[in-house]
């Protein structure tokens, strides 16, 4: 322990580990297989990153958060740590270059998302790699009862057949028993193994605000509790509306939702946590892995669909240890909205098998056909030309994923693209361009091969990296380029893809089971029951309720939330 307290404080800065830190990296270097819950900024990555500078071979890091992953290994980088990442949007050279240097030992820390652990490349390399261990970060995302299921999570089982003497660590913020148990059995664990942090927080004071006027107690909290903020909304146009409340109201905010460039994403973040923007206004597609510890209070405007997706989201509020507040504004039309949500999230069987019709006349696919085809999914055409709302379609979409008849995703990511329209000579010839736009043209020339025969795939964050920009200013630079017609720019784009995963059935013969629909369903009332019971109830510490929530029996009150400050007075 001795030693890795020197890699602790070599690298990190810190003297000693905290919380369960010590004992899950024993576990795992004893090769036992373990589980880890610990709350957010309760010290995860360091659980893992440790052991795996500890260790000869790479640790594989299963993680399904492109934003994370690139946050991450530019933080191990810059500490002098090798790391690389894997993730769509990577050209197939660029994947290859960073598999084979995992293979020769340049490699500590591999971040891969689990799509990719299914592909043939991955798997062949990965046998010729020495592991020391993999780490599944957010594994209740492995559990059909957890509230963030995903289908991708269940290869990782496939993963461990391939390295079948090597430990898997487990991850998480939020599981209940049930899924505690369920994660070990998934990701077939030797034995159970789990350590476990108490959840509880206790720099941290729970509200719930009972209003008619959202927006006005918004206004007020703000104006009340100085420091940075998180305020969560459910659309995307709820985001843009409340940023530009709150700036009127003289609070400097902005706004975020996954729909935005990535680009723009990356400098709004990079705002707020430099303080230059007090308030981010977001979707929930905001925060994970945000490393920004001065969060004073975390604000919903809407009920989330559990109390593991606030619990999570509330909890990047005082990662400091410093006094700060998670406020849910609550109105009476909140348990109306929950409960739209659960038609939305399963909508009737018959509307299903409508939807898996009209995919096959949609893309002209036969009774009998259609085998792995694949396209990509416009959501709103579709949508508007059979006149579907597109949450339930896309609901439907995923409910068929499950159940085996087709692949729907939507977080695929078609990378830049870059083709020079001038010849090379012609390039050195030019003499109006502005020392940055010259500066990417040879940044580019240097890092790609084939610009002047066809279109290549670029990574922004690399030319910026050499030409000390930001990845805005490289776009803008290259929309400059594009214009002026020295090259042809393509950029970054969000694309939904379906693939038949079988041949065209006759929706008379679709069987959606029981595992897929009914009883995920009757989980997603119950989770949202519980948000409900949490929202409306003034008898119980709101501590102490979400603690019992994830199987921890607490006695005491917390003695600051607004149940126990109201029982006071």
């Amino acid at each position: 322990m001795e030693d890795f307290k020197k890699i602790l404080k070599k690298y990190w800065g810190y003297d000693d580990f905290r919380g369960i830190q010590r004992e899950i990296i024993e576990s795992i270097l004893s090769g036992q297989d373990t589980l880890g819950l610990m709350p957010t900024g309760g010290g995860k990555s360091i659980t893992f990153q440790v052991p795996a500078l500890a260790q000869e071979g790479v640790c594989i890091v299963i993680t399904p958060l492109i934003a994370l992953m690139k946050d991450q290994v530019q933080n191990l980088r810059s500490r002098g740590i090798k790391a690389a990442a894997i993730y769509t949007g990577l050209t197939h050279d660029q994947i290859l270059q960073t598999l084979e240097n995992a293979v020769f030992g340049a490699v500590k820390l591999l971040y891969i998302s689990p799509e990719r652990l299914s592909s043939e490349l991955f798997q062949q390399k990965l046998r010729h790699m020495k592991v020391c261990f993999i780490c599944v970060d957010e594994a209740h995302c492995i559990s059909q009862w957890g509230y963030d299921f995903r289908p991708s999570y269940l290869a990782i089982a496939d993963i461990r057949r391939l390295v079948p003497d090597i430990p898997v660590l487990a991850l998480t913020a939020t599981a209940t028993p049930e899924v505690v148990d369920d994660i070990q059995n998934r990701l077939h664990f030797q034995k159970k193994c789990v350590f476990r942090m108490s959840f509880e927080r206790k720099n941290l004071a729970y509200v719930v605000r009972r209003t008619f006027n959202k927006e006005q107690q918004l206004v007020h909290i703000l104006q009340s509790v100085p420091g940075s903020a998180i305020v969560y909304v459910r659309s995307r146009q709820r985001t843009r509306e409340y940023a530009d409340l709150l700036n009127k109201s003289g609070i400097k905010a902005t706004f975020f939702h996954a729909g935005l460039d990535n680009t723009l994403k990356d400098q709004r973040q990079m705002d707020w946590q430099k303080n230059k923007v007090r308030v981010m206004v977001a979707t929930n597609a905001f925060g994970m892995g945000i490393d920004k510890p001065d969060v004073r209070v975390v604000i919903h405007i809407d009920c989330p669909d559990s109390l593991e997706a606030y619990f999570q989201e509330a909890g990047r509020a005082g990662r400091d240890g410093q006094k700060s507040y998670a406020v849910l504004l609550y109105d009476d039309n909140d348990k109306m909205k929950l409960r739209k949500r659960v038609v939305d999230t399963f909508p009737d069987k018959e509307f299903i098998c409508e939807i898996y019709d009209q995919l096959a006349y949609f893309y002209q696919i036969a009774v009998g056909s259609g085998y792995n085809a694949t396209f990509e999914f416009p959501v709103e055409r579709f949508c508007q030309t059979y006149r579907h709302f597109p949450i339930p379609t896309i609901s439907a979409l995923n409910i068929l994923t499950r159940a085996g008849y087709i692949d729907y995703r939507d977080e695929d990511e078609a990378q830049a693209r870059v083709m020079f329209l001038l010849g090379r000579d012609d390039l050195y010839r030019l003499r109006d361009n502005e020392p940055r736009e010259d500066a990417v043209i040879v940044a580019l020339l240097r890092t790609y091969t084939g610009l002047f025969q066809d279109y290549g795939y670029i990574d922004e964050s690399i030319i910026a990296q050499q030409c000390d920009l930001t990845p805005q200013q490289v776009y803008m630079i290259l929309t400059n380029l594009n214009q002026k017609h020295i090259l042809s720019f393509i950029p970054q784009k969000h694309i939904p893809f379906i693939r038949f995963t079988q041949r065209r059935e006759d929706s008379q013969h679709l069987i959606i089971p029981p595992a897929v629909y009914d009883d995920l369903k009757a989980r997603y009332v119950h989770r949202t029951d519980k948000m409900l019971e949490y929202a409306t109830c003034d008898l119980i510490c709101r501590s102490r309720l979400l603690l019992r929530y994830f199987g921890e029996d607490r006695t005491d009150d917390c003695g600051m939330c607004d149940v126990c400050l109201g029982g006071k007075e």
